[in-house]
């Protein structure tokens, strides 16, 4: 009976360090343009592998300050992030979420908080997001190139 009980204990204190990850894909057409709207609390790299991913998939998109009704943005990306140390420095938290009109029409967020003892928290976090970039927007093949201040891959 005691090894069923200190079983049960390790396997709930295992289940205990999890790393999730959640993506629901967009339904981007093919003519849209994204505003991503900046986070300054989180590190610049962040938005710097957003911004490769979106450039290498032909996304038209530009990064604004803050959200203006004057800047005629259909499509927009909010995005947040955190480190963790724990022996190391490490991508603890990180969330995409694109909207439409205003409505969320898809997310991809990866959580490592209840990672604990679990080795695979310690991740190269450009590699993360860029995986998270590219599911949140794996039905988009291509962008039509849009004047203005609209960023687009050569």
């Amino acid at each position: 009976m005691k090894n069923i009980i200190i079983m049960v204990m390790a396997m709930g204190a295992l289940s205990a360090c999890t790393i999730k990850q959640h993506v629901d894909p967009v339904n981007l057409d093919t003519q849209a343009a994204i505003c991503i709207v900046e986070n300054p609390d989180v590190r610049e790299g962040f938005l710097l592998e957003m911004e490769k991913v979106l450039r290498e998939k032909q996304i038209n998109y530009r990064v604004v300050k803050e959200l203006d009704a004057r800047d005629g943005c259909e499509w927009t990306a909010t995005y947040t992030a955190s480190w963790a140390w724990d022996l190391a420095l490490y991508l603890v938290y990180a969330e995409i979420k694109v909207f439409h009109e205003g409505k969320l029409d898809g997310e991809a967020i990866y959580d490592a908080r209840m990672g604990g003892a679990n080795m695979g928290k310690f991740i190269d976090a450009e590699p993360k997001i860029r995986e998270l970039v590219e599911q949140l927007l794996a039905h988009k093949q291509s962008a039509v190139t849009l004047g203005g201040p609209w960023h687009v891959a050569p």
